[in-house]
Parts: structure tokens; C-alpha cells; sequence
């Protein structure tokens, strides 16, 4: 076991007042944490980001109000991996990548670590391709718009922008001391933002027109699984409508689902987030004190603002989108009889599902021959049944642009365009953030360096750096489609991190007298194999939909045939001067 550094004056005033709460009634108790509360608010810095924002649209637009559940439940099974987690480190005060090589197997830590690292490039990547679409699109289309400068210019300047901006924050936090309580102050008041943000948006539609069906809301939140498995309701009809094509979109709108609730799943506890946990409450100088008020911070930081910005965003994404064809595919016209112009970025989405239509029925080789005449795919994709029109331009792939676009009639411009756009650059710059400041603990701790000052910060702006090439690599028409399957990564490396820390937790080696006893180890248990069994579901799923399924398995096969390796060729550590007095203490009668 580490001995405990010497308090700060700060953290005996701290600790001196956990312990006055801890004579007090529930409600005082947790009412006195708010003040104290900060590393479950980073954690909501990174969960909202762009990953939640796509999966909380993509499932309002495939799913309609049926799967208002999933993202709540994925979060309570992440809450209960951090609260191990937090535990574990809190009560040994070691760092758990060192502690997982020493007491639980070196593949497993340095895995846990890399895979970090990975998570950390690849998501800041979205991030900033997203950010700099609020602004092109919601916030200044006047001065970055398409149109008011050159494209790659107005690309640059915005991502240098939000590069300073982000980088300044994170020097905030290195600067120790007064630095993090600011540096946690403004991440509250983004995380804040944000969901007030989608709130204000929803309370204005349900204020607006007929409102929302808020019964069918609630009724979201009751767990429906079958949904894995077939389409929503919602598109009953219409596949009935298309007879024997029925299956191609049944097919199609199963396949999107199941991504979807991946993603949704994925983001809402990445593995990144689990790295920056331990290391952000250790960096406070939080010990055993300060356990329950880690649990505490995860509920009131962590999910609370979780839950209403995600489903904010699912019930307005299920309400403009779900079933409801995107205008101007099948020859509407507005008010004056003029045809509706579809929105430029929802065409390539259209042309592709038609023409994917078209190819399931003719085969590859007459499709082939159709689409080397121009004229003649035109025909054909126009004389399609109105049904398959319809059910593709219902699920063209929108991005949060185009419902901000929709909202407009609804709740006026303010509220759509510049509330909205708000909301959605405080994601992604929140996101930025909290991806740097990972990636600078991963960085120290692969390197075994100190987790401050140079070293630290240059772990930082190495995501920061991958992640400002986002918006000139990631160009796609529906920019945020492509957190998707950056999300399906992350759910594959996610069992990775939820083993070891179930590990970690059994380790009578690490956690010596601190380890639970009786039934207090088999709720416990019984919670984290819970969330283990979920998370390795959801890695199996990703790997089987993913473009090369035998690869991902061979990977993650030799992946664990390592650990396996290892775990039998290493020495087992000796028990702890703690853990031999905890295990006497067991055997007394």
C-alpha cells in the first residue's frame, strides 16, 4: 500500500467536514457533497460530446421515443464500473495503472492504457468536426458559412480557435491548485450550458404548436430489447407497402438500430472515461474520506446532466424525424407552390438508399449495366414504388444541423439556430477539454512521468493535435454519422477496462482490509458482472457488424490467449501486511 501524502490545509478543512456529515441524515449528507463535487462533472464534460449527441439523434430518428431507456441504463452500468473503480483507488491510493500491472496482469494494464490513448485520438477527432459545423452552420453562418469565405480557411481558423480556447483551459489545469478549481468550474458551467440548452429547447416545443406526447415520453423509459431485433412500429405500414421489398428495409433499419444503441451504449462510459476518473480524484487528494462523496459526484455530476441532455435530444430528434420523411424527395411544394429544395447534405443519403433498393432487386451485375446509362437510373430510381421513396427519405442520415433546421417553424430561430448551436459547440469544446487532459495522464503514465508541468502537457495537445485534423479528414456530408463508428471502436475496447477493474476489486493483494466482506462483496459483484456481461455483449455485436468481423475476433482473441499467457507465468504477489490483518480479522469467530 502507498502511505498517504500530508494533507493541504485545504484538505484538512475538507476532511474535517466529511466527517461532520457523516453523523448527519441522508439527505444533509448529500446536500453538503454538492459544494464538494467535481471530478463526476469532467466526467460529464467528455460523456457529452459529439458520440452522445449522434447516438441520442440516431435513435430518435430510427427508434422514435422507444429507446429513451437505453442511454440511462448504459450509464448506470458505467456509474457502477467508475464507483468500483473509485473505490479501489481511493482506498489503496495507488495509481491503477501501476496497481493492475503489480497485482492483476501487466496485458490487462498496458492494454487498459493504449487502448485510452487510441479512444482519446480517435474520438477528438468528431469533436472538432463538430464544433466547427455549430459555428459554420448555427452560430456564424454569416461569416464561416458556405459562401462568406473560402471553405478551408474558414476550417482553419475556427479549429485554431477552438485549439487555443481548449488549450488555455488545460493550462489552467496544470497550474495545480487554484488552476483545477477553476479549470473544474468552467467544465460545470459548459456541462451547465449544455443542458440547459436542450432543455430550453424541448420546454419551447413542448410549449409550441400541439406540444409533445409526453405519456409516450415517459413510456420510453421502459426497457423494449425487442427493438434489437426488428423496426419500430412507426414503419409498419409502410413496409407493408412495399411488399417484397419489406425485408431489404426492414433490414436496413434493424442494422442502423443495432449501431446505434452500440454508440449510445459506448458513449455514455467510454474507456477513456475510466482512465480519467482515479487519476482526476487522486490529483484532488481525495483517500478514503472521500469514497461516498465519490459516489455521490458520479450520480449528481455525472448522471443527472447526462440524462437530460441525451434525452432532450432524443425526444426533439424523435418528434421532427422519426417516420417523417426529410422534405423535398417526394415532390412537396411550400406555400407558394414552389417545389421544396431538399437540404444539400441529406442527397448523397437519398441517391444511395434508392440505388441500394435498386440493386437488391436487379443484382450487382444489371444494376452495373443500369448505372452506366445516367439517364436510364433516373428513370429507375423515379419509377420506384412511392412506399421505397418514402422509406428512404425518412432515413436519410441527418445530423444535428439539419434538426436544428427543422425546428425553426416550431420554436423561431433563437431557439433552433443559436440556443441549439450553442449546446452543441459546449459539447464538443467540453469534450476537447476532457480528451486532452486523459490523454496527458495515459501519456505520464506510459512513460512513468510526473503528472504535471511539461510532460503532462504535452500529452495534452498530442490529442489536441490529432483531433484539430477532424474537420479536414472527416468531410462527409452528415459530419455526425461518423461518430458511429468511432463509438462502435470504443465499445470494443470497452470489456477491456470493466475486466480489469472487476479484477482489481477481488485483488486481496491490492485492496488488503479495504477489500468488502459477506454480502457487501457479492452485491458488488453481482452489480459489476452486470455491467461486464453488457459491455463484452456490446464488444461482440461491434466486432460482429464491424466490415471484417474475423479480424476484430482474431485480435481480440490473441488478445486474451496473452493475458491468459501471462497470468499463468507470472508470480503471484504476496499479501499485504493489510491484507494478511484483513484476513485475520475474517477468521476470528
Amino acid at each position: 500500500m502507498n502511505e498517504p501524502a500530508a494533507d493541504s490545509p485545504a484538505q484538512s478543512t475538507e476532511k474535517a467536514y466529511l466527517e461532520q456529515l457523516q453523523n448527519k441524515p441522508f439527505l444533509t449528507r448529500m446536500g453538503g457533497y454538492v459544494s464538494l463535487s467535481g471530478p463526476g462533472w469532467l466526467q460529464s464534460a467528455i460523456t457529452l460530446g459529439g458520440g452522445s449527441l449522434s447516438g441520442s439523434l440516431y435513435l430518435g430518428v430510427l427508434a422514435g421515443f422507444g429507446l429513451m431507456w437505453l442511454q440511462p441504463l448504459a450509464m448506470i452500468m458505467g456509474i457502477i464500473m467508475l464507483s468500483a473503480i473509485a473505490y479501489v483507488s481511493l482506498s489503496t491510493g495507488e495509481r491503477p495503472f501501476h496497481a493492475i500491472n503489480k497485482h492483476v496482469n501487466p496485458v490487462l494494464g498496458w492494454g487498459w492504457a493504449i487502448a485510452s490513448m487510441m479512444a482519446n485520438f480517435v474520438w477528438c477527432m468528431p469533436q472538432f468536426a463538430l464544433g466547427t459545423a455549430a459555428i459554420q452552420q448555427n452560430l456564424m453562418p454569416g461569416v464561416f458559412g458556405e459562401g462568406a469565405m473560402d471553405p478551408f480557411i474558414s476550417k482553419v481558423i475556427i479549429v485554431a480557435i477552438m485549439f487555443v480556447c481548449t488549450g488555455i483551459v488545460i493550462w489552467f489545469y496544470d497550474s495545480g491548485g487554484r488552476g483545477i478549481q477553476i479549470f473544474e468550474m468552467v467544465l460545470k458551467l459548459m456541462v451547465g450550458l449544455v443542458v440547459i440548452c436542450f432543455f430550453g429547447v424541448v420546454f419551447k416545443m413542448t410549449i409550441s404548436g400541439d406540444g409533445l406526447d409526453w405519456g409516450a415520453i415517459f413510456a420510453g423509459f421502459i426497457p423494449d430489447f425487442s427493438l434489437l431485433s426488428r423496426p419500430s412500429d412507426q414503419f409498419s405500414e409502410l413496409l407493408a407497402a412495399s411488399g417484397e421489398h419489406a425485408q431489404f428495409w426492414s433490414d436496413f433499419i434493424v442494422k442502423n438500430q443495432q449501431q446505434v444503441m452500440i454508440t449510445a451504449a459506448a458513449t455514455a462510459v467510454g474507456i477513456n472515461m475510466t482512465f480519467l476518473l482515479p487519476y482526476s480524484m487522486l490529483r484532488k487528494g481525495w483517500n478514503q474520506a472521500y469514497r461516498e462523496l465519490a459516489i455521490f459526484d458520479l450520480a449528481f455530476g455525472l448522471f443527472i446532466p447526462f440524462m437530460l441532455a441525451t434525452s432532450c435530444v432524443v425526444i426533439a430528434a424523435a418528434s421532427q424525424f422519426h417516420a417523417t420523411p426529410a422534405p423535398g424527395f417526394l415532390g412537396e411544394v411550400d406555400a407558394s407552390g414552389q417545389p421544396i429544395v431538399p437540404a444539400k447534405n441529406l442527397v448523397g443519403s437519398y441517391n444511395g438508399l434508392v440505388e441500394s433498393r435498386l440493386k437488391s432487386e436487379l443484382g450487382e451485375e444489371k444494376y452495373s449495366e443500369l448505372a452506366a446509362d445516367p439517364e436510364a437510373l433516373a428513370a429507375a430510381k423515379e419509377n420506384l414504388p412511392e412506399a421505397d421513396k418514402t422509406l428512404a427519405a425518412m432515413l436519410v442520415t441527418r445530423d444535428a444541423f439539419n434538426l436544428a433546421d427543422s425546428l425553426k417553424a416550431l420554436t423561431g430561430p433563437i431557439f433552433s439556430q443559436y440556443i441549439f448551436g450553442v449546446g452543441v459547440l459546449g459539447m464538443a469544446v467540453s469534450t476537447i477539454v476532457i480528451l486532452m487532459l486523459i490523454n496527458g495522464f495515459v501519456f505520464c503514465e506510459i512513460f512513468n512521468l510526473p503528472h504535471t508541468g511539461t510532460y503532462h502537457r504535452i500529452g495534452c495537445f498530442l490529442a489536441g493535435i490529432s483531433g484539430a485534423m477532424g474537420p479536414f479528414i472527416w468531410s462527409g456530408e452528415a459530419k455526425l454519422w461518423l461518430a458511429v463508428p468511432t463509438s462502435m471502436f470504443g465499445m470494443v475496447l470497452l470489456p477491456i477496462a470493466y475486466i480489469t477493474f472487476y479484477l482489481m476489486f477481488n485483488s486481496k493483494s491490492l485492496m488488503g482490509k479495504y477489500r468488502p466482506q459477506g454480502i457487501k462483496l457479492v452485491i458488488w459483484n453481482v452489480l459489476m458482472g452486470l455491467a461486464v456481461a453488457l459491455a463484452a455483449f456490446g464488444s461482440f455485436w461491434s466486432i460482429k457488424s464491424s466490415p471484417y468481423p474475423t479480424f476484430g475476433f482474431s485480435v481480440l482473441g490473441a488478445f486474451v490467449a496473452l493475458a491468459v499467457i501471462v497470468q499463468l507465468i507470472r508470480k503471484p504477489e504476496p499479501p499485504t501486511p493489510d491484507d494478511r490483518d484483513a484476513l485475520e480479522t475474517v477468521a476470528q469467530p
